[in-house]
């Protein structure tokens, strides 16, 4: 990497790191449960996991746009939507429901 490509990566805020559930990582082949990503907001944190494995959207969003009903989406163990922004180094946390009786 140039100077230049050096200094713009050293201006770019840390990533948030995302921590996918097993069950949703083992749908998409070479997916990680750890997730470094730079995002804005969990939209934009949904958008970036689609764009490295195509479908995850949705598998946590439905048509509406809103995350699914039974995944749950944490910022620094606070629940988030869509809308919620994501400070650099954020802990984001995706977990899926379990039900049954």
């Amino acid at each position: 990497m140039d100077e230049a490509g050096e200094k713009m990566e050293a201006a770019r805020p840390a990533p948030v790191l995302v921590r996918l559930p097993a069950h949703l990582v083992v749908l998409f082949p070479g997916a990680d449960r750890l997730v470094p990503l730079h995002a804005a907001s969990v939209a934009e944190m949904v958008e970036g996991l689609d764009a490295l494995w195509p479908g995850m959207r949705e598998r946590i969003c439905d048509e509406t746009p809103a995350i699914r009903r039974h995944i749950n989406v944490f910022v620094d163990g606070r629940r988030a939507r869509l809308a919620t922004p994501l400070t650099p180094g954020a802990d984001v946390f995706v977990i899926t429901a379990i039900s049954g009786g």
